[in-house]
């Protein structure tokens, strides 16, 4: 059996755009690997560090949302980055190999310094944090990692840090294969990319009432200034989430009447909002469930984190040797 590693940052409750963007990816991928999912809370420091204040709040209502849409702990192992020291140990190791010039052209560097220009990231957690990701997924011997066509070049970029410590000491780790997630876009309320940081997002632990208060709002297509005005579903930020959640008739009956102005955008909108409220019912009762019991979220965790550990050593045991340590 393949292995899999894939982890996200705590950021807190998760969304539409998560269940859609990977945690549905994952339970596919639970049911045919061997899974590693992992809290990132060490790359939380990257872009956060002069604010730590909330990461351990978060990685609990973030495991508490992986647990309540199916993450299984008996299939799959989860646990928290920072509590598997050995991630560290091989990040330090693979520093010392890694090339400066590596790091530099590494694209989404270059996108997030322009996108967080308000935070001081000239550090080189920041800078490095592409070879802490490929201690992450290779400290598995991961064959395989999850993730979309914007996060390829990292993947790349650790099959060149194995092939690098590979030839240097000897072949410990094997190149982890990228595979790519088909993950469907989900735009906010206000049509950009759903994000907690855009205050745009439907929170998978929302009310009914909060949903519906929520779609009710979200954008549609900007031509449709007047109830008579006829509109495009493709332009339609809100037509996005038909097509995720309705069926191939409901979603003729609004492309439609939106061409025609034959309904209007909120008629249309509640079309969709009953489909995402039905799909999250079964999630809010597994939560519950969880927030009466928070020993149960820490149980998972702490044999999550002795699992993680125990594969990370053996593999650290062939590296100290590789090295000469």
């Amino acid at each position: 059996m393949d292995t899999i590693v894939s982890g996200m940052r705590p950021t807190g409750r998760l969304h539409l755009g998560h269940l859609h963007g990977a945690l549905k990816n994952w339970l596919r991928l639970q049911e045919n690997y061997r899974c590693y999912f992992f809290v990132a809370d060490w790359h939380a420091l990257t872009t956060d560090y002069a604010s730590p204040q909330g990461i351990k709040s978060s990685i609990n209502e973030m495991v508490t949302d992986w647990l309540s849409v199916g993450l299984d702990p008996r299939r799959s192992t989860i646990f928290r980055q920072s509590q598997v020291k050995e991630h560290a140990e091989l990040h330090l190791l693979f520093s010392m190999i890694t090339p400066v010039p590596w790091l530099e052209r590494n694209p989404t560097y270059k996108d997030q310094l322009r996108e967080l220009e308000e935070k001081d990231l000239s550090t080189y957690g920041f800078l490095g944090y592409p070879v802490l990701q490929a201690a992450d997924i290779t400290i598995y011997k991961a064959n395989k990692v999850p993730v979309g066509v914007d996060q390829a070049p990292h993947v790349e970029l650790t099959r060149e840090i194995v092939r690098r410590f590979n030839q240097i000491y000897r072949p410990i780790f094997p190149e982890p294969e990228v595979l790519l997630t088909e993950a469907q876009k989900v735009p906010g309320l206000d049509g950009r990319k759903m994000s907690k940081s855009y205050n745009n997002a439907v929170f998978l632990s929302d009310t009914p009432q909060e949903i519906d208060q929520k779609l009710s709002r979200m954008m549609t297509d900007p031509a449709r200034v007047r109830r008579s005005d006829p509109g495009e579903p493709e332009k339609c930020p809100a037509f996005q989430l038909h097509k995720i959640y309705c069926t191939p008739d409901e979603i003729n009956y609004v492309s439609r009447g939106c061409r025609t102005a034959g309904i209007g955008c909120l008629d249309c909108k509640k079309v969709m909002i009953k489909h995402v409220i039905e799909d999250l019912a079964p999630f809010r009762e597994q939560r519950a469930r969880y927030e009466k019991d928070p020993e149960q979220l820490e149980a998972v965790l702490t044999t999550g984190n002795a699992t993680a550990h125990e594969k990370a050593a053996e593999t650290m045991v062939e590296v100290r040797e590789a090295v000469g340590l």
